[in-house]
This record gives structure tokens, sequence and C-alpha cells, in this order.
């Protein structure tokens, strides 16, 4: 099988030659090629070329546009600050909705031409190109919760919540709309999966979860795919207080960072739920060995069961050993899904 085609499998609850690899790296990809990240995430050729060297250097069934979360919230005009071997920041103390009223002014257009998001349409349509034929190709957007940390600043929104909730579903109403579009055109360029990044939902409880985030999490799994996508859902930090909500999602990958048990995920979305992960990035993937990853990784998949995807809880780190990540993929070329008794 391809890796595009081991990924579908896994994906679809059909019987796959071992189990698939899709660690999410993105400054590790930069290194791998020589390139200074600033550069990275400003040239889509320079993304392809990075992801597609470390795909092939280490063997991963996949290939990823995914770079920082700041495309969608720069074109809609927020205050960046760009760094030469750094993933961009987000002024958050001069942030674009510093003053609820400005969201009233703008609109949510298509992608700016020569902008962030029309950078990350091309990158998937060239990585499509490429490697499309044997490598599954992801786009990415940023999930309604994250992106209006981004446009608001993260203390604000958590303030907004209690003090202005209608203005909270009006802001994530208008992250959606941006995002089911930004979806659709990376769909039609030639994404097999969207990832939706919405961390910053990690930090809300249940009840918050629940009013604000979900329905209109909802919303977006929903559109894409009625565009004829899929959905790969990665809320990094402790999600375990809203496993419930995720689950009922229909994401068809749902990512689990470390803090959240693979056992504790399984047991709250069922069987059918592919999920993603769990190693911690630096302690167990960084500052481990091959022997104690491959221990690490024998525990998720027992804990996890069949619809499981290597990978890290998230992005693997920049200066993560070679040998370590090397290790982890070789895990999954080596191990197959065991469907439960």
């Amino acid at each position: 099988m391809t890796g595009r085609e081991r990924i579908l499998a896994v994906l679809q609850g059909q019987p796959a030659d071992r189990l698939a690899a899709m660690p999410i790296t993105m400054m590790f990809a930069a290194d791998i090629l020589g390139v200074k990240y600033g550069r990275y995430v400003r040239d889509f050729r320079i993304l392809a070329d990075a992801q597609i060297k470390t795909a092939e250097a280490f063997g991963f069934d996949y290939v990823s546009a995914i770079s920082d979360p700041a495309r969608e919230a720069a074109d809609a005009g927020a205050m960046v600050q760009w760094y030469d071997d750094q993933p961009p920041a987000i002024v958050e103390a001069q942030a674009l909705l510093a003053d609820k009223a400005v969201l009233g002014r703008i609109q949510a257009d298509d992608p700016v031409p020569g902008g962030r998001m029309e950078d990350r349409i091309r990158g998937v349509e060239l990585l499509r190109r490429r490697v499309g034929g044997e490598l599954l190709v992801e786009g990415w957007v940023e999930g309604p919760c994250a992106e209006a940390a981004d446009l608001r600043g993260i203390g604000r929104l958590m303030t907004d919540f209690t003090d202005d909730p209608e203005f909270v579903h009006a802001l994530f109403a208008f992250n959606v709309d941006r995002a089911v579009r930004f979806a659709q055109l990376q769909t039609e360029a030639g994404a097999d999966i969207v990832g939706i990044g919405d961390a910053a939902a990690s930090l809300v409880g249940p009840r918050i979860y629940k009013e604000f985030v979900w329905p209109w999490e909802k919303k977006l799994v929903d559109a894409i795919h009625a565009q004829g996508g899929k959905v790969r859902l990665h809320i990094c930090g402790n999600a375990r207080r809203i496993l419930d909500g995720i689950g009922a999602l229909g994401c068809e990958m749902v990512d689990l960072d470390y803090p959240v048990a693979l056992s504790e995920a399984r047991a709250a979305m069922g069987p059918q739920q592919t999920l993603a992960g769990n190693l911690n990035p630096v302690k167990e993937l960084r500052g481990g060995t091959p022997a104690s990853i491959v221990q690490a990784l024998e525990m998720c998949l027992a804990q996890a069961g069949p619809r499981w995807i290597v990978a890290a809880g998230c992005e693997v780190v920049r200066d993560t050993a070679h040998e370590n990540v090397r290790a982890l993929v070789n895990f999954a070329q080596t191990h197959r899904a065991v469907a439960a008794a």
C-alpha cells in the first residue's frame, strides 16, 4: 500500500498492511532541508521541499501544509511579529479585535491575493502535484476558538465568555465562515484531509465548550464533509474534560496530546473513532531512546486499539534525534493493527 492508501484505509476502518505514521513536523522539517523557519512559513515552495524531503528521509505516510497559526489572522489584518528562525507570533497586546467594534468592519472574504492563506493553498497544490499519488496531503485551518484567541487575545476571550456571549458567537461565526472557505480551497487544491487546529479549546471547561465551542466546531466539520473533505482535529493540551464532545463531532481523525490517556479517549469516543498520538514530544520522543520510544508506542497501541495512527502528541521538537524519529516510524512499519477481541 502507498502511504496515502494506508491512512485512508485506517480512517475508513478498513484493513491496512501496517500502522500509518503521521507525526507533525514543522521546524524539524525546515531543519532537515537546511532553511531558516522564517523562510519555511513565507514560501510554499520551500515548505513543500522540506515536507517532501522529511517524509522521504524518515518514511512518513503523509505531507502537510501546517506551519503556524497566524495565516488567517494575518490576512484579516492582525499584527504579526516575524522572526528569522522561529514561528511568526501574533502581537496580542495590539490584537486586531481589542476593540470589539472592529469585528463589524471586517468581512469573511476569500483569501487575500498574494496573502498567507493563498500561500498555503499553493503549497497544498504543489504537494499534491509532486507526491499526491504516494503520500496523503494535508491542509490546515484554525478552529473557531483558536482563531478567536488570535484575533481578540486569549485573556480577553476568556472574559468574553461570561461578559459578552453574543460577541463570542458572532466572532466564532466569522471565524468559521472564513475557515469553511479556506478549507474548501485547500480541498479543491488537492488536500485529502484538512487539519483543524483548535488548541485554545483545551483551556475551557465542559460547559463553555458545549455552549460556545462545540456548535461552531461541528459546523466547520460538517461543512468540510459537505465539500467532500476529511477532518483531522488537533487540540493540543489537556482536553480530558471535553473528550465526549470531541468524539461527537464526527471527525475522521482526532489527535491527542500526552496529558490525555489513549485508553480514556477510546472509552469516551468509542471504537469507530480514529485516534492519533500521543507520545510526549519533549520527554518521550526528544528525551527518550529508541528502546523507550518503542515501549511507549506499545502501550499506545494496546490502549488505542486498531483505529490508531502513530504520532507524537504535538509537533516533533526541532532538535529531536533523528534516530528517535526513525524509531517512531519503524514501529509503524513493523506493526499491524490488531482488531479487538
